[in-house]
């Protein structure tokens, strides 16, 4: 695929501590990704007006909030969130099949079109951290039975580490998008994050989308960065 085609496929995380910090974070590299992320610190400050972000820069927002909860108050919410025009919306898949169907359905009435998220497993988890809560799977097999699970309750798109890509690539089949965060070119911190991949790597691994922050936001020249990035995934 082409550089400009695999813009649109990187979503960039504005992991800022104010609106004004993330619009001059967005205008940056608004040429230069396809997708803003509005993450949950974000959302919590200034809702709607973080969301707004995407309408100033013509970009599809991917609103992350990760929602869990009984499954009448996650439909509710995802109607409030269609309300809003975002183009994806995260929930946990370790909500259940119940709370995963009143999110796909609570969307499928949106006015535009509203995407559900699944997301597996936390990149800032191991399986020691798995392990402590009680899980016995590792990382990937705990990632893939709760796609699984999600893609019955009728989820097409999920959250998952480059580790576990081409086992739910695998599980899922080729229409299922795979969006990977905890991306870190070459040379960059790891922070926070236990599972990480370089762009070059996930997209190998068979992500259709890849989510990077720090990297891009951090960077001399954050709309370079996220090109180099761009031009990694297509060599890929």
């Amino acid at each position: 695929m082409t550089v400009d085609a695999m813009r649109e496929r990187l979503i960039f995380a504005l992991d800022y501590p104010s609106l004004e910090d993330a619009r001059i974070g967005a205008s940056a590299v608004s040429g230069a990704v396809g997708v803003l992320k509005v993450g949950l610190e974000l959302y919590v400050a200034h809702g709607p007006e973080a969301v707004a972000l995407g309408k100033d820069y013509e970009l599809p927002v991917f609103l992350d909030l990760k929602l869990h909860d009984i499954p009448a108050t996650v439909g509710r919410a995802v109607e409030r969130v269609a309300q809003l025009g975002v183009r994806y919306l995260t929930v946990h898949a370790s909500g259940g099949e119940a709370m995963l169907r009143a999110a796909v359905e609570a969307a499928g009435s949106a006015p535009e079109p509203l995407d559900i998220v699944a997301v597996t497993v936390l990149t800032s988890l191991d399986d020691d951290d798995l392990a402590a809560q009680g899980i016995a799977s590792d990382s990937r097999a705990q990632a893939t039975r709760l796609a699984e699970l999600a893609y019955r309750a009728g989820v097409r798109a999920f959250v998952c580490s480059a580790e576990e890509v081409g086992s739910l690539r695998t599980a899922l089949g080729p229409d299922a998008v795979l969006i990977t965060p905890g991306i870190r070119p070459a040379g960059t911190a790891s922070g926070d994050q236990k599972r990480v991949r370089t762009p070059a790597a996930a997209m190998t691994a068979g992500a259709s989308m890849l989510v990077v922050g720090r990297a891009i936001r951090d960077a001399d020249d954050p709309a370079s960065t996220a090109l180099a990035i761009t031009r990694e995934m297509a060599e890929a």
